[in-house]
């Protein structure tokens, strides 16, 4: 079992932008430092909340500030991407870091977005990223003279190759064949799941979706894995929660539903954002629920963690008899709002890592071994 930490980020818009970052640095820091396994950062351009427009920028920030930890893209949105660009600086950030990029890709997550770069149709944005994917895994392999042709792009280099000089192939990844590539999901049933088997990749489950959803993932992945003939491997699987661990148990349960605290900012939000892109069926446990009790009070209570050490191993192991057998729990930061909660929040990181993730190595471990 690993510990990741999944980073939109999210934080209030009217605060400083770099002051905000400057907390980001310091949350990845100290995950490395109590011994997260993975670090996950977002990427969105048009919004002041999820100020990160670069992932790729951002990690290679922490290379040489953290030691082990893994550094992931959470996600590179393909369609917003040329192909060449990310192969480019996955590569490249692969041998910076020396092998500890995991690469994390979707079609998108935010409508501006969408609009800024003029990809609003749903179905575009899946053939796009398909697309865009395949590209790169040929452009890390190919040498001139090569071209490929897709509907979205046409990615040559022919008439302008030198061997001899060296000038005719894109920058290899440092890991072998490539590093690892983790697919995001959130919808039921993912078909992006069967997607991921068939290629061999790991696949993420969002933390703001209900239970169904992620145990739906499991299933579909179970599925696959039977059709293609593939023994099931828990450590495919991350799945996301938001989490605090306090020391009181009571005190911490509290803390987590506070509606003047840093998760109720962040699934205020959060919601509020979907119901107004009307996506909001994504987070109801029941399609038949009524829009308006799609409130941060409802996803504090249905999507959310908390309590002492021992109280959160319980919840996680019973979340994961549930759901699945995921292989890596992650959690989910808040913004430190105005730098009163950022004590609190580094703290619950530490008991999370310390506290908690021993006693779950364990017993996953000898369910393993029983």
């Amino acid at each position: 079992m690993k510990l990741g930490m999944f980073m939109m980020p999210v934080h209030d818009p009217t605060r400083d932008f770099h002051t905000v970052l400057n907390e980001d640095v310091e949350t990845a820091i100290h995950c490395d430092r109590v011994g997260f396994d993975e670090f996950w950062i977002g990427e969105h351009y048009t919004s002041r909340s999820e100020p990160v427009s670069d992932p790729f920028i951002f990690l290679a920030n922490l290379i040489a500030r953290t030691q082990r930890i893994k550094l992931g893209t959470a996600v590179i949105n393909l369609p917003q991407r040329h192909p060449a660009l990310t192969a480019a600086h996955a590569a490249l950030l692969d041998h910076l870091s020396e092998g500890r990029l995991l690469l994390g890709i979707s079609p998108g997550g935010l409508p501006s977005d969408f609009e800024l770069f003029e990809v609003t149709d749903a179905d575009q944005r899946k053939e796009m990223a398909d697309e865009a994917i395949d590209a790169i895994l040929k452009l890390w392999t190919s040498e001139a003279p090569f071209e490929i042709n897709g509907k979205y792009w046409r990615i040559a280099l022919k008439e302008t190759a030198h061997p001899d000089l060296g000038v005719d192939s894109l920058p290899r990844p440092y890991q072998k064949p490539h590093p690892p590539i983790v697919y995001a999901v959130m919808s039921p049933n993912s078909s992006s799941v069967r997607n991921a088997v068939a290629h061999g990749w790991g696949f993420f489950s969002a933390n703001f979706i209900p239970t169904s959803n992620v145990r739906s993932h499991w299933e579909v992945y179970l599925d696959a894995c039977g059709k293609a003939g593939r023994a099931p491997d828990p450590n495919d699987w991350r799945v996301a929660r938001s989490i605090f661990v306090g020391k009181d148990d009571a005190e911490a349960k509290d803390y987590m539903l506070d509606p003047e605290g840093p998760f109720a900012a962040y699934y205020n939000y959060l919601a509020t954002l979907i119901k107004r892109y009307g996506f909001q069926s994504i987070m109801k446990r029941d399609l038949d629920m009524p829009d308006d009790e799609v409130t941060p009070e409802y996803a504090l209570r249905e999507f959310c963690i908390a309590g002492d050490p021992d109280s959160v191993f319980e919840q996680v192991m019973a979340f994961r008899e549930d759901v699945g057998d995921f292989g890596t729990i992650v959690m989910t930061s808040t913004d430190f709002l105005n730098e009163k909660h950022g004590a609190r929040l580094l703290d619950s990181m530490t008991l999370m890592a310390r506290g908690v993730m021993p006693k779950l190595r364990a017993a996953v471990d000898a369910r393993s071994a029983a």
